[in-house]
């Protein structure tokens, strides 16, 4: 791979006119290989685009590597060097790492969320890739109460100052077959007779994974998203008592739901900070004690499909079949 910066479609003309995608424009996808990243790769791919995807373990993209316009390459994008070689000749660069449990008192989020923004930034300058289009959240912002959310604040903040052709998206919870938020509670309420609920009134406006994969492709061709932000959410506000409850009875495993006052959701997170696989932390309490709604329009026309159209096809199923697959797409298989 040639690491020296050349001419491309993305640099400006003459008119000071910023890059706008085209079919087969070339498009790095950071985080790719993740829950959101594999829809956007297969949208992308199916309008066009070469897409170039990094990854540290490329049996967990073996999926993408079916693509035909996708190139897997294995790198380790918090190296610079490997970073500035992915970003290499591409038109534009799309961020989507983000963690929810933070490895070590802060430090995974500023490793992830804000140090990655930052290299990600020095990357596009270097090598002369003007468009960035950066995953965010809701609610995020320097002074929110959780470590999660001030990262991904921080991150906008380094976006926003960067120079570059920058749009920011701020999804609410994200939905899908894969994702580790539906699934899980219909994981949890399978086995449990009672279900103790901590944060039961934190409010989420949860959106469908494919539309959030579809506002990136649309704003790579649309001219007037750049030095935008937005923020991506579904057509209905839920508690969390209401989304337990509903999955529950979509599963078929109705359950009575015990609501944690503000004290008790604390010592349960704190309980299971301390299992091998974190479920829950305190600082994600923290995160839910800000409305993850918005009540901006979905960007570009999209009309966003709703929880109860679209996940009873993967969460009511519970055949030995479904169950396998489950088991492999967690596995990253």
């Amino acid at each position: 791979m040639n690491d020296e910066p050349k001419a491309r479609s993305n640099d400006r003309d003459a008119t000071g006119s910023p890059f706008i995608a085209h079919r087969s424009s070339l498009i790095a996808v950071i985080g790719g290989s993740g829950f959101v990243g594999r829809h956007l790769c297969q949208q992308l791919a199916a309008r066009g685009y070469r897409v170039r995807v990094p990854t540290r373990d490329r049996e967990r993209a073996k999926r993408l590597i079916l693509l035909p316009t996708v190139d897997v390459i294995r790198a380790d994008v918090h190296d610079p060097a490997a970073l500035a070689a992915i970003v290499s000749g591409c038109d534009a660069v799309i961020n989507l790492v983000g963690v929810l449990h933070d490895a070590g008192g802060s430090r995974g989020f500023a490793k992830a969320h804000v140090e990655l923004a930052r290299k990600v930034v020095v990357a596009c300058r270097d090598t002369g890739a003007r468009r960035l289009l950066q995953m965010s959240a809701v609610a995020a912002a320097p002074d929110a109460p959780s470590a999660y959310l001030r990262s991904k604040g921080e991150a906008e903040r380094i976006v926003r100052e960067s120079g570059l052709d920058w749009t920011i998206f701020r999804p609410s919870v994200i939905f899908g077959p894969e994702d580790g938020f539906l699934n899980l509670f219909a994981g949890l309420l399978r086995l449990f007779p009672v279900f103790p609920l901590g944060s039961p009134d934190a409010q989420f406006q949860p959106v469908y994974a494919g539309d959030v994969a579809a506002a990136f492709v649309h704003a790579l061709s649309d001219g007037g998203s750049i030095g935008q932000s937005y923020d991506l959410c579904g057509p209905r506000r839920y508690s969390l008592r209401e989304l337990v409850q509903w999955t529950g009875r979509t599963v078929g495993c109705e359950r009575p739901v015990i609501g944690l006052n503000r004290p008790l959701s604390y010592c349960q997170a704190f309980a299971m900070e301390l299992l091998p696989v974190k479920l829950m932390t305190r600082d994600n309490v923290r995160s839910m004690e800000v409305a993850s709604v918005s009540d901006s329009p979905f960007p570009f026309g999209i009309r966003p499909q709703s929880l109860e159209a679209l996940a009873p096809a993967w969460l009511a199923a519970d055949t030995p079949r479904s169950r396998y697959d489950r088991l492999r797409s967690r596995a990253g298989r």
